[in-house]
């Protein structure tokens, strides 16, 4: 079944559907949720509602509305721990200027928690993650490193600061930078990166089209002292699934570090847009996030025509 109104649905892994109500008006719509991966419950509600409201952000839209998904093993833990885990995902909903309208609740044997979000944008503004045009550049507007902490912290090998950094990359919303996408024109693809990882979503981005990509691992942002854990092999499962994936598609430079190469595939929870902008406006753009407190933004490649629908890694 087909329907004209429907901008983009499931068929080339956006991160949202969008559907248009009438000319100046769509809506965007994305559920997602999952199990905890920091100890604090109010942490971790707030870490599952930037990560589900990220996909209407992704997508050049503003999050108007949402609805909790919740799995709770209500005879096993407390629900006190099951209130700091709504009272997180409130609080960093009011932040997003996010009305909470309900929700559903199920007994489960492990805790799960997330939204169902629906968000409005105008349809011509609608951001795809195909689109990016030879010549682009690319800007990264989040660290890299979620998915090695997480399973660091696990093994209590992961620094207290460094727990820290990566926590508050994961509470904070992609909202300042969505804002800005909003104000350019030049932005001609964009996704957010999450469990595929950097060099996973990169490819979904250029999957069945005729540019490819060159990303410059040097300039790839990502926690100070990351290095230490990836040269351990202290890695997540999810980081050897998405290279088995998607190596075939990539072709690494002598020069890039197999360390370096595993960040660029570690799995990240509520990390930062990818963008594909016109070269020209790069750097204005980056200069705009960077005033916004999103330091960590940098331009980490540009889309090519040479090797359409492959990926170069290098130095």
């Amino acid at each position: 079944m087909t329907d004209p109104n429907l901008l983009t649905g499931m068929e080339h892994s956006e991160d949202a559907g969008v559907y248009k109500l009438r000319d100046d008006l769509a809506i965007i719509q994305t559920v997602d949720f999952f199990t905890p991966i920091v100890d604090d419950p109010y942490t971790f509600g707030q870490i599952a509602v930037t990560n589900a409201l990220s996909d209407v952000y992704a997508m050049g839209g503003k999050p108007l509305t949402a609805m909790n998904i919740v799995c709770f093993p209500i005879k096993k833990l407390g629900v006190s721990i099951l209130r700091d885990i709504l009272r997180g995902g409130l609080d960093k909903m009011r932040e997003a200027g996010v009305l909470l309208v309900g929700g559903h609740s199920v007994e489960d044997d492990e805790t799960k928690y997330g939204l169902a979000v629906t968000g409005v944008i105008h349809p011509d503004q609608v951001l795809m993650n195909r689109g990016a045009r030879p010549g682009d550049k690319l800007i990264l507007t989040k660290a890299l490193g979620t998915g090695i902490v997480s399973t660091a912290a696990k093994a209590d090998a992961a620094p207290a600061n460094l727990i820290a950094k990566s926590i508050t990359a994961m509470t904070t919303l992609n909202k300042g930078a969505a804002e800005i996408l909003m104000e350019t024109t030049d932005v001609h693809a964009c996704t957010d990166i999450t469990g595929f990882g950097l060099l996973g979503h990169a490819c979904e981005m250029i999957e069945e089209s005729d540019v490819g990509m060159h990303i410059f691992s040097s300039a790839v942002p990502f926690f100070e002292g990351l290095q230490e854990l990836a040269e351990m092999g202290i890695l997540p499962e999810g980081l050897h699934r998405n290279r088995q994936f998607r190596m075939s598609r990539i072709e690494v430079s002598s020069d890039c570090p197999e360390w370096l190469l595993d960040i660029l595939f570690d799995p990240q929870t509520a990390g930062g847009l990818l963008l594909s902008v016109a070269p020209g406006q790069a750097v204005v753009l980056l200069d705009k996030f960077h005033r916004s407190g999103l330091k960590d933004a940098a331009i980490v490649g540009e889309v090519t025509v040479g090797k359409k629908g492959k990926i170069i890694v290098s130095l």
